[in-house]
């Protein structure tokens, strides 16, 4: 195993390096080959953990060790990061009340669970010309929401579409 290690701290190709023991002291700078030495020495890894300074700071460490704590940490901050789906609801002109509950319903449900939901109110044919009608469609669905919502974005048309999007309070 130390064989390995060897190979791998020489990659380290500047002539002196700021060092960090397996502690975590700072040891001050030291030619590259007496780091390689202590590192070589307790079987561990010389690591360049900052390249871009002068001199370049290296530490001793398991560097398998170091990858796989990284890679554990990363994977639990994924598992623990809260999804939040954009969730789009669309109504049309003609809709009816029940139909509306019904939607509104779902609506609710999205919102609780914090999502962000986009609701669309589609004009087909010539409805386009009654867009009083698209609103008043909109309002009466917002009004039937049970759930605490902030709209994020007013009631907008766009195209043959009457778009507002809507967020948990």
């Amino acid at each position: 195993m130390p064989q390995q290690r060897a190979r791998i701290n020489h990659q380290i190709r500047v002539p002196q390096v700021l060092l960090i023991d397996e502690n975590g002291v700072r040891v001050g700078v030291i030619p590259t080959s007496e780091a390689l030495q202590r590192a070589f020495s307790a079987e561990l890894d010389l690591v360049e953990v900052a390249a871009n300074l002068r001199p370049p700071v290296c530490k001793i460490m398991d560097f398998g060790k170091y990858q796989y704590e990284l890679s554990k940490s990363l994977s639990s901050q994924r598992k623990n990061q809260k999804s939040r789906e954009d969730k789009e609801m669309r109504l049309g002109l003609k809709i009816d009340d029940h139909d509306l509950q019904t939607k509104a319903k779902r609506v609710d449900l999205f919102v609780s669970k914090g999502h962000k939901v986009k609701i669309t109110v589609a004009f087909r044919g010539r409805e386009i010309t009654h867009k009083e009608l698209g609103h008043e469609v909109m309002e009466r669905f917002l009004k039937t929401l049970a759930a605490p919502y902030r709209i994020d974005k007013a009631p907008l048309l766009q195209g043959k579409q009457l778009i507002t999007i809507i967020i948990p309070k």
